[in-house]
């Protein structure tokens, strides 16, 4: 839904992303008040699809896209996520290239953002501190991405899901399907994996809930330091 944004918003938007409020104060008026669609959008919702145009460049102030890539078997790899501050580099990529889009965003929490339009982004970015922003969150992506094609195409899934697993607290509210998502696998591969490390002892498994019981152990794992597994 489309909903003008508050002057405490702008302020907000200026404070996540300085370099938006950097820019020349009539450049900036207008960006925000005449090119820009402010959005509230509900947690699951898409926000752009696959092998679409790309209707503009959003910036985040409140929740969460996961930005992932499908696959022609129904699969998913999640590339990255957007929160607060930071920018969808698939998004810019479409839109500097004049390509269709090569991942899908979807909310995983109620999000508010302001999506510039094509023009809009165009015009930030003939300013240069704008441009060396967007590019240096481009080369920090990039970075990301080159580590998680090597963790996908050497790294062993029970050693990449144990990472997954780390640094959310003792207690995971998740599904195995959204850890196949992340880990760009099939949900049957995670269930098996899982029930492995609860057979070792390291975690006790619920609904949509994970327990972790041993974290130096998947700690362990993770660092490829671990022994075998008992079998499922």
């Amino acid at each position: 839904m489309n909903t003008p944004p508050s002057a405490a918003e702008i302020q907000q938007l200026d404070a996540l992303y300085p370099a938006l409020a950097a820019l020349p104060p009539a450049l900036h008026d207008t960006v925000l008040t005449r090119q820009t669609a402010w959005l509230s959008v509900p947690a699951a919702a898409t926000v752009f699809e696959e092998q679409s145009p790309c209707q503009g460049f959003p910036l985040l102030l409140a929740g969460e896209v996961r930005v992932a890539r499908g696959s022609a078997q129904g699969r998913s790899l999640e590339l990255y996520r957007v929160g607060p501050g930071e920018l969808c580099v698939v998004s810019a990529s479409c839109l500097f290239g004049h390509h269709l889009l090569s991942a899908h965003g979807q909310t995983t929490a109620p999000t508010r953002l302001a999506v510039l339009s094509p023009a809009a982004l165009d015009a930030c970015c003939a300013h240069e501190p704008f441009r060396r922003f967007v590019f240096g969150v481009f080369a920090d992506r990039l970075a990301e991405l080159m580590e998680l094609a090597e963790a996908v195409a050497f790294q062993r899934l029970d050693r990449r899901l144990a990472a997954a697993l780390l640094g959310h607290g003792e207690v995971l509210q998740t599904s195995h399907q959204a850890l196949a998502d992340e880990l760009g696998t099939v949900r049957e591969m995670v269930t098996r994996l899982l029930r492995r490390f609860e057979r070792a002892g390291w975690l006790a498994l619920g609904r949509e809930r994970i327990e972790l019981k041993d974290a130096a152990a998947l700690r362990r794992l993770a660092a490829g330091e671990a022994g075998e597994l008992p079998a499922v």
